[in-house]
């Protein structure tokens, strides 16, 4: 119905008095509201604490008493909860549902059903849905590696769903899950591939260690920090010991991090005493120094290599930013992911949630996050051109390589080269990629292999390090963090000037 005023001061009137009987009436039905929603300016920060708390409580109970329609307390509960997460904008800070700590329970201790991709939110709205979600980095040997599926790939829909209309409590429940059953991915990879990706689900263990020699070189492997992996890497080491070995490889590539406390055994194993990693925070609790122990399991003069990528994160980190500002390794790969913040999980009853608490320095006191710990030595995978990319889309989506693969489980060197050179013919694409792409699909329908010299650039240029007898001098000419973070400070400072 429309109403055309007569008189335009009788129309003002009419809508001040309106608001006015509104306002009264919102606030008569939600005692001191409007005392306690907005604190006078000057009031101390406790009381503006008090304040928003009553008025929280205040609102709470009135949607439960008054909304039109009968309220499950525990939606509002978990909606508030996670609306002041939220808030934080900081991803690692999420309240957990009774779901989510079951999880998390699996994910560090024990086994669940699932993918097997570590993820994280990469973007999101006020709303908690998502823009995008990043695969930070797959678990060996569990389907997700099987498929394929990269560091920094976005799943961009789950069975259909777009994931920029999921929270992330969401995407994670749709990727686990009872095991046998599939799951329907679309993958994007830089701004030019786009794939469908099935996935069935298995029961995914929480891995920890691969270990094997190389030559006189012993190489292991952290996949996961859990209260298991420094044991786990004793073993592989005594191992190492008992085959002579002498140079080590420590990869930490696509392991996304775990327990501090592992981390700080892992470096004890390499460093004789001396700061691991400092955390800093405004509880008092929370600001300590790990220190190693003054015996080591690797003796000094074993050169150590450190391995790392972009789904190096967080524990892994530590460790790295540990041996390289303390000297005791050098560092050959990509740049880290830089997750240089500290979570505690803290249980609400059933629920609970997890909350950034402090961040981590290295021992030349530098925070990493946002920003990863660049290698000494990069060394990186080729990389696709556009036109590649658009090729390389094609081949992946006729699914020429699994089907081929499916056909030819014990396929030899020889066969390989055959097929990738009608593939390089019928492509155009780089032969050393096209025959790397072949021999990871046969790696994933077997139990992975604990390294791949033939492919993998980065182990190649660790090896070559070790056996050209430079080792010690690049040592030696290796710069600390804190220096890196200087020298860039002036550079800095000379382009702005």
């Amino acid at each position: 119905m429309n109403i055309k005023w007569k008189n335009s001061s009788f129309k003002w009137v009419w809508i001040a008095a309106t608001v006015v009987f509104c306002a009264l009436f919102t606030f008569a039905l939600i005692p001191g509201a409007s005392a306690q929603g907005n604190a006078p300016e000057g009031t101390s920060n406790a009381a503006q604490i008090r304040n928003y708390s009553s008025t929280m409580q205040s609102v709470f109970d009135f949607i439960i008493r008054n909304y039109v329609e009968e309220v499950d307390p525990r939606v509002i509960f978990e909606g508030a909860m996670n609306g002041m997460f939220g808030a934080l904008e900081d991803p690692y800070s999420t309240f957990l549902t009774e779901k989510d700590m079951v999880d998390m329970g699996d994910t560090t201790q024990g086994s669940f059903g699932g993918v097997g991709l570590n993820i994280t939110p990469f973007g999101q709205k006020p709303d908690g849905k998502l823009t995008y979600v990043e695969v930070a980095s797959p678990i060996e040997d569990t389907p997700g590696w099987r498929a394929g599926i990269n560091p920094g790939d976005f799943i961009i829909e789950i069975n259909g769903i777009s994931t920029s209309t999921l929270t992330m409590d969401e995407v994670l429940g749709m990727l686990r899950g009872t095991p046998g059953e599939t799951v329907r991915l679309v993958i994007r990879r830089g701004e030019k591939m786009e794939f469908p990706v099935t996935i069935t689900r298995a029961i995914i263990e929480v891995p920890t260690v691969k270990h094997a020699m190389i030559g006189s070189t012993g190489y292991l492997k952290l996949l996961t920090f859990t209260p298991m992996t420094a044991e786990r890497a004793r073993d592989a080491i005594n191992d190492f010991q008992a085959h002579n070995y002498r140079s080590l490889i420590l990869d930490l590539r696509n392991n996304y991090g775990g327990l501090l406390n592992s981390a700080v055994e892992i470096a004890n194993l390499f460093l004789d005493g001396g700061l691991v990693v400092r955390t800093r925070s405004r509880i008092r609790s929370e600001n300590r120094d790990f220190n190693a122990g003054r015996s080591t399991l690797v003796p000094a003069d074993i050169p150590v290599i450190v391995l790392i990528n972009r789904g190096s994160a967080s524990a892994s980190e530590i460790v790295a930013g540990a041996l390289k500002d303390r000297g005791r390794a050098y560092l050959v790969g990509e740049k880290t992911f830089g997750k240089g913040s500290v979570q505690q999980v803290y249980p609400l009853s059933n629920t609970g949630f997890k909350i950034t608490t402090a961040r981590y320095y290295t021992p030349s006191d530098v925070n990493i996050d946002k920003i990863g710990i660049p290698p000494d030595r990069e060394v990186l995978f080729p990389e696709y051109t556009e036109e590649d990319a658009v090729k390389l889309n094609e081949l992946i989506n006729a699914n020429r390589i699994p089907e081929w693969v499916g056909q030819n489980h014990q396929a030899t060197a020889a066969q390989i080269d055959t097929f990738a050179r009608g593939l390089e013919g019928e492509y155009h694409l780089n032969l050393p990629l096209l025959r790397r792409l072949i021999r990871n699909e046969l790696n994933r329908t077997v139990i992975a292999p604990v390294y791949d010299l033939e492919y993998d650039v980065q182990l190649q240029e660790a090896m070559n390090i070790l056996q050209s007898g430079n080792y010690n001098n690049l040592i030696r000419n290796s710069r600390t963090l804190r220096a890196l973070q200087e020298e860039a400070e002036l550079n800095d400072m000379a382009q702005a000037s």
